[in-house]
């Protein structure tokens, strides 16, 4: 049946398709931002697409679950990860963009913490929007964390994205501080 939603976890072959949506979750201005000037959206997909592919890292198909059609087609992605972990598993993108783009973001904060599963990243596309696919996700992040126990998920959402915001709000996320991420103003929620 196409109009069926399977949740399964990322293979090392859907690294493209994870890099993608990455990418379209970001938007291209935080893209741009990691990039800089001299550089594309592409050109930044292109590494987050060598960061899935490869174990260790903060994009890694082992930290995604996919959704996927009847068909086979991947039609959204969570990369989610322990907060604790994040400054081993952000090297390799370190590492990456000052090869890739000559930017040093070693001194970048901290986006997650110790104690929660960080929801890096939810994005579903255009066309299978509105078919509750982003709570399924949400859902299953959310088992991941339990079978993991690492505490509530948390993740950062974009102040000047109310419609992302009101999913979260739903899905039962408070929003827990403030917080400044890809050059954008950020509220960090969590779900317990």
């Amino acid at each position: 049946m196409q109009n069926e939603i399977t949740i399964r976890p990322a293979r090392a072959e859907d690294a493209s398709v994870i890099a993608e949506l990455v990418t379209m979750a970001m938007t291209d201005e935080c893209c741009m931002h990691f990039c800089g000037e001299r550089h594309t959206p592409d050109d930044f997909r292109t590494l987050i697409a060598a960061l899935a592919a490869r174990r260790g890292t903060q994009y890694s198909y082992e930290n995604t679950i996919c959704a996927t059609t009847g068909d086979g087609r991947i039609a959204g992605i969570s990369v989610s990860y322990d907060g604790s972990l994040l400054f081993e598993l952000r090297q390799a993108f370190i590492d990456g963009a000052k090869a890739a783009f000559n930017i040093d973001h070693s001194g970048m904060s901290a986006e997650t913490q110790a104690g929660e599963l960080y929801l890096d990243s939810l994005a579903v596309y255009p066309e299978y929007r509105g078919r509750g696919i982003a709570k399924k996700l949400i859902d299953a992040t959310a088992d991941k964390a339990k079978r993991m126990g690492t505490g509530p998920v948390g993740l950062l959402v974009d102040e000047n994205n109310p419609k992302a915001e009101r999913l979260y709000l739903s899905q039962g996320f408070a929003v827990v501080n403030l917080n400044e991420w890809g050059g954008h103003k950020m509220k960090h929620m969590q779900k317990f």
